[in-house]
């Protein structure tokens, strides 16, 4: 076969879909596709190249990601390819091509919570109707995803197929005594800290986050710092201003996109990972947070209880005082904690990008038919 993978995102954010689309094409060089061409779609600004594999070439395109004209521009560029399929991991194929298509949906959160988006968002996003009815197939990342695509859009459960995504390798356990120094190191986080690892923006739900850590220091008198890593995203005001509306200023730190070589300690020496999201398609912070040994307490909704199975606390996103307590007890307890790093651990081991790669070219073959 020869496949194109659309990687022109990678180039505009390598978190969230990016790094779906990194580590993907770098576990398919794991595995054996001896037989593949692989063609990897980068945007002709990004000048780095993915992976190096005698099976991967790369071609640069002039279609920016989300771009208007899109349709029309990115359909005449991957029509001179001459692919037997394009898998579009950002959910939108071109709608005329003369291949196969294979789509991913990681969450549909655009059509439940439709104010949480921007007009250029919605814009893009708004397309999804057309984007499964005219691909060959789609990829869910969890079986909380595949049923809201087939209960939302309507689409044919044979349609779909669940392939989980997995965390990045290198997050793993390491010693707690060198991450903190790392910590302290780099980003002079000195004291015990609650960690929030995501994208700054509505759905996840950080005004409760931070309302249950107000009533933390005020409650129950505890000094620990809320650490937030994460590029700032949209409509992400509201966050920043309640944070100066609950005095919260000394005690909260915004470090920004944070690379994921340095990620790796602050997991390993955080108190634990609170994810109070409204809504995940899967839920990679957490699952890299149990990799590395950390505590997590998520969300009771969509795809999270899936991805952590026992191994987390789970909380209502509404209930503040009940995020308040479960926070307090990771913080006190030391037999829950002990429970949950191994519970994390043993869970995260389930979860594999090599598998992912290899059922992901399965898809490939039953759509192409080889």
């Amino acid at each position: 076969m020869r496949i194109g993978i659309d990687a022109r995102l990678v180039y505009y954010s390598r978190a969230g879909i990016g790094q779906y689309i990194l580590r993907l094409v770098e576990a398919m060089t794991r595995v054996d596709a001896s037989g593949d061409e692989f063609v990897l779609l980068q945007s002709r600004k990004d000048r780095t190249q993915i992976v190096s594999d005698h099976n991967f070439s790369r071609v640069s395109l002039w279609t920016p990601s989300h771009h208007r004209l899109e349709q029309l521009s990115l359909g005449f560029e991957v029509g001179r390819l001459h692919l037997d399929l394009l898998h579009s991991p950002d959910f939108i194929p071109p709608f005329r091509r003369n291949c196969r298509s294979v789509i991913t949906v990681h969450d549909l959160a655009f059509l439940l919570y439709p104010h949480f988006l921007t007009n250029e968002s919605a814009r893009y996003y708004g397309q999804i109707d057309q984007a499964v009815r005219r691909t060959d197939h789609i990829i869910a990342v969890s079986e909380s995803t595949r049923q809201d695509t087939i209960k939302l859009l309507g689409v044919p459960e044979k349609k779909i197929t669940v392939i989980y995504e997995a965390a990045n390798p290198i997050y793993r356990q390491t010693d707690p005594r060198e991450a903190r120094r790392l910590a302290v190191d780099t980003y002079g986080l000195d004291g015990d800290y609650i960690l929030f690892v995501s994208t700054i923006e509505p759905r996840k739900n950080l005004p409760a986050l931070l309302r249950a850590y107000r009533k933390l220091r005020d409650d129950y008198k505890s000094d620990v710092k809320l650490v937030l890593a994460g590029r700032r995203g949209w409509l992400s005001e509201e966050v920043y201003e309640m944070v100066e509306a609950l005095n919260l200023a000394e005690h909260v730190r915004f470090l920004g996109r944070v690379p994921s070589e340095h990620l790796v300690y602050l997991y390993n020496a955080a108190r634990m990972l609170v994810h109070p999201s409204f809504y995940e398609g899967f839920g990679l912070p957490p699952l890299a947070a149990m990799n590395c040994g950390t505590p997590t307490i998520v969300s009771n909704v969509s795809a999270l209880p899936e991805v952590v199975g026992d191994a987390s606390i789970l909380i209502d996103p509404h209930d503040i005082e009940g995020l308040t307590v479960a926070m307090w007890r990771v913080l006190t307890d030391a037999d829950l904690r002990a429970s949950l790093v191994a519970k994390g651990l043993t869970r995260a081991r389930m979860f594999s990008l090599e598998r992912a790669a290899q059922e992901t070219l399965a898809v490939y073959r039953r759509v192409v038919g080889r």
